[in-house]
């Protein structure tokens, strides 16, 4: 048997794409071996249980569960104790002396037209195991065997891609959620500013306010027609030049919204257009006064007071803050004073940080 007859090998690569894992690759090597059955089990680094993935007819249930309800195991054949690369026959495997695996091959195999088996055993470097199995008649023997020794040292690396896509698919949950927290997204733009990649935050900005939008052909669209005509201006000279200074951009105040655009110097392959510019977006999630409502249910503030405490954590001296909001310094001052004692606050930049570092933080991403 040659070892690329029928697309064995582009299906074991791409396999790790496919839900259910490796079914295409699996169908293929039933074909091209003969096989009745074939399987690949796996284990997951640190993990104990066995991902079981097979390629045949179906199984008849009364047979896995007589064995079942009668020997309370599955399959008792010793796949841990194989050494890797080395192809095993199902009399290898089988202890003539173990009752439990004699019945195993007499009462369910051999029930399910099961002869012989060829298996092997590869190890990834990181640690994850995986069995490649091909069973069925007398035909399972020497051919299927220099097939699934062929088949191994590929087998390895498709085991090795799926471990680093697994955990580049877990940093990068990791980092979404990290984001997510910090009320922070990305999107990628072409010359034209038509969104080209971009963190689930940013859709559910698109969902929720009317500052930033997808418009027509998924064009980043700003709500302001001068800045949208600067950000056009900005992203076309970056495409023309590819470089060029960031420019920040203060979408909302209430609430607060910003935008940091910088070109993009390391262009990745993508099957539409090149991103030229990648936007940062950094804000919050909750108005002035849903900010205050809850300024005054954490502290036990009066809504005045709420109001002057979200003012000052904003940034904003007392003067500036009480002519933001319509009172007198002095009544500011005598406001101040009871937020600094409800607050345990021992002055401005306390209170900024009291507020800033409470549960206010992780409200804003809930």
């Amino acid at each position: 048997m040659r070892l690329d007859d029928g697309g064995l090998l582009a299906a074991l690569h791409e396999g790790i794409f496919q839900q259910p894992l490796w079914h295409g690759f699996l169908d293929k090597l039933r074909a091209h071996s003969g096989a009745r059955y074939v399987s690949l089990a796996f284990r997951p680094i640190d993990e104990d249980a066995i991902v079981e993935l097979y390629a045949g007819p179906a199984m008849p249930p009364h047979l896995d569960r007589l064995f079942l309800e009668k020997y309370g195991q599955r399959d008792p054949l010793p796949y841990r104790e194989m050494r890797p690369a080395r192809i095993y026959t199902l009399d290898e495997l089988l202890n003539p002396h173990d009752p439990v695996q004699r019945a195993y091959r007499d009462e369910f195999l051999h029930g399910l037209g099961v002869i012989n088996i060829r298996s092997v055993r590869v190890t990834e470097p990181s640690g994850v195991d995986a069995w490649l199995t091909c069973a069925g008649d007398r035909n399972i023997g020497s051919a299927v065997s220099a097939l699934l020794t062929a088949l191994a040292p590929h087998l390895r690396i498709a085991l090795q891609s799926l471990v680093t896509l697994e955990r580049e698919r877990f940093r990068s949950s990791v980092t979404s959620d990290a984001f997510g927290r910090l009320n922070f997204g990305w999107l990628t733009l072409d010359a034209r500013c038509r969104i080209i990649d971009m963190t689930p935050h940013v859709e559910q900005l698109f969902q929720r306010t009317t500052i930033l939008r997808r418009g027509r052909y998924d064009r980043l669209t700003p709500a302001s027609p001068e800045m949208d005509r600067t950000l056009t201006a900005l992203v076309k000279s970056y495409a023309e030049t590819g470089e060029g200074r960031p420019r920040a951009f203060s979408l909302s105040r209430d609430p607060w919204m910003d935008m940091l655009v910088t070109p993009v110097h390391n262009r990745f392959a993508s099957p539409h257009s090149k991103p030229v510019a990648i936007a940062y977006l950094s804000g919050d999630r909750w108005s002035h006064a849903d900010r205050c409502e809850q300024l005054a249910d954490l502290f036990g503030l009066l809504p005045s007071e709420a109001r002057l405490a979200w003012a000052i954590a904003s940034g904003f001296s007392i003067q500036e803050a009480a002519a933001e909001l319509g009172i007198t310094v002095e009544t500011a001052r005598n406001y101040s004073k009871k937020v600094y004692a409800k607050t345990g606050a021992r002055g401005q930049a306390e209170l900024v940080r009291n507020i800033l570092t409470s549960v206010l933080s992780i409200a804003g991403n809930a």
